[in-house]
């Protein structure tokens, strides 16, 4: 019974940790000063059943304590000086942890932990930087969108307000007049675009039925010989008209290239600036209307700081309007120059040109091509080649 008593307090007094290794024990010996402690000061049986059989044993095995009479347990101040001092040697969990190691694998093993944490830093640096910058990105776009709202809320007002009649505009009556003209001028320009394109066209068409007329007099001359002269004759009157036919076309479709230049690039691209000089002044109307208001108003301190914005904003608006009449001024006064130019050239190569073939001159149709730079378009060469059509 005394040996079973023994190994239940032995038992009892070894603590066991949450990773099943011993508690702070330092060595074995420790275990066997435990229980030479447990038979000299004996175990606190008061209140408690010793089981003879061992653990899991049969119930008739338990003897009550109260029948047994022993010491008391007593306090004995060295075995908790024992318990607490930790011995000089090496701890297994602090093996595991690698506090038992020399110096030098401690030291080799703090480079490992610096150069880990680094990389973390970095990363965390990097994700700081782009949540920065994605955040300046969307916050630009909200200005942006917000700066076009206010813009285009302005303008319609003041749209709506010069076509009611409520708001004035401003004009500039001089730069106004030109800017009609120049719609007209191109109206009519279009209008000898078109026209001359169907010229073009329709004697294109002239010109390959007399080359076939020609061919078919040619052809007819070799199988009747009867009248072989007179088909000859007509053949060569033909062919005749035919080449100056071509050379007239070729006259025709550069006077045609030169005056859809002149409407379609030259003059659209001064219209284009006209459109941007007119959204241009209807802003700079919109922002000057904006500050007349402002100006009518109560003066407080928060009215006086919209009246300072207002005035910026209408001196940056003016600025630009300033700068886009100017830019439209130098503009139309270039292109009627050019104008000027290069029309004066063409009239005069589609009047010596037409009059030329309608007189039968085949010399002064050719010099008037030579004069002119005008290059003679081989027959079919307006045609699309081969491998074009497929």
């Amino acid at each position: 019974m005394a040996d079973s008593i023994m190994s239940k307090a032995a038992t009892m007094e070894i603590p066991i940790n949450s990773n099943g290794d011993t508690g702070t024990l330092p060595e074995d010996d420790s275990l066997e000063q435990d229980l030479q402690q447990v038979m000299v000061s004996g175990p606190n049986l008061n209140e408690t059943s010793i089981v003879s059989g061992g653990y899991g044993g049969p119930a008739g095995g338990i003897i009550p304590t109260s029948s047994i009479k022993g010491p008391a347990v007593r306090f004995n101040p060295e075995y908790l000086d024992r318990r607490r001092v930790p011995a000089p040697g090496p701890d297994i969990r602090m093996k595991s942890r690698g506090a038992g190691l020399p110096k030098s694998a401690s030291a080799a093993s703090q480079p490992a932990q610096h150069t880990i944490q680094h990389p973390g830093s970095s990363n965390n640096n990097i994700g700081i930087s782009s949540e920065e910058v994605s955040r300046g990105v969307a916050v630009e776009k909200l200005d942006s969108v917000k700066k076009w709202g206010i813009n285009t809320y302005k303008c319609t007002r003041q749209m709506f307000s010069e076509r009611f009649g409520r708001g004035s505009r401003t004009v500039d009556l001089e730069l106004e007049a030109q800017i009609d003209v120049l719609r007209e001028t191109k109206n009519k320009y279009e209008i000898i675009l078109r026209l001359a394109t169907a010229l073009t066209s329709h004697f294109q068409s002239m010109v390959q039925t007399q080359q076939a007329l020609g061919d078919t007099f040619t052809e007819l001359s070799q199988k009747s010989p009867e009248l072989q002269d007179e088909f000859g004759y007509n053949a060569e009157t033909q062919k005749l008209l035919c080449k100056n036919g071509e050379a007239l076309l070729s006259a025709i479709n550069f006077f045609v290239s030169s005056v859809d230049t002149l409407v379609n690039k030259t003059m659209e691209d001064t219209l284009m600036t006209v459109k941007l000089y007119e959204n241009t002044r209807l802003e700079f109307d919109a922002y000057r209307s904006d500050l007349e208001e402002l100006s009518l108003g109560h003066r407080d301190a928060a009215a006086m700081v919209r009246i300072e914005m207002a005035q910026h904003d209408y001196q940056i608006h003016r600025d630009k309007y300033e700068r886009l009449r100017s830019d439209v001024m130098i503009k139309l006064k270039f292109l009627e120059e050019n104008k000027v130019k290069v029309m004066h050239k063409q009239l005069l190569l589609f009047h010596n040109a037409i009059s030329a073939y309608f007189a039968g001159n085949q010399e002064q149709l050719e010099q008037t091509l030579i004069q002119f730079n005008v290059k003679l378009k081989p027959p079919g060469s307006d045609k699309p080649s081969w491998l074009e059509e497929q």
